[in-house]
């Protein structure tokens, strides 16, 4: 074999290692996985070690008598309901309850914590913008 050809083959050659590795590339003993989580620890000596703590549980509820199935169809029409503003929401689940409690006389404006009015964001996952949120 020439130098010229050792070359190109080479530089053709040199392309292909930038291809994604995949189990098709690499030996027979090569599985690359599916980015899988851990269920426990690697030794030193090569010795798999499971830990409890590590393996999930998945806590499924009794679905017996449930008539809905498991999944939704891509054939199923879309909703014809419009998406809830927050005006219709306070419409429909607060203002009711806050005009039982004027014609009762047991409206208290300091203490609206009863209708869902939550003065703080602490301890909230997904927090406001603080700009848009009252103090």
């Amino acid at each position: 074999m020439g130098l010229l050809t050792a070359l190109a083959r080479g530089l053709v050659r040199g392309a292909d290692r930038m291809s994604p590795f995949t189990s098709k590339r690499g030996p027979r003993s090569h599985n690359k996985g599916r980015g899988a989580k851990k269920l426990g620890v690697l030794t030193a000596g090569r010795k798999f070690i499971l830990l409890r703590e590590m393996v999930p549980q998945f806590i499924v509820p009794n679905l017996e008598g449930f008539k809905l199935k498991p999944y939704v169809s891509y054939r199923a029409p879309e909703g014809s309901e419009a998406p809830m503003t927050a005006k219709q929401l306070f419409s429909e689940v607060v203002a009711p309850r806050i005009e039982t409690d004027v014609k009762d006389g047991t409206f208290e404006p300091g203490n609206l914590e009863k209708y869902g009015f939550e003065p703080t964001q602490d301890g909230k996952l997904f927090q406001l913008f603080p700009k848009n949120y009252v103090r």
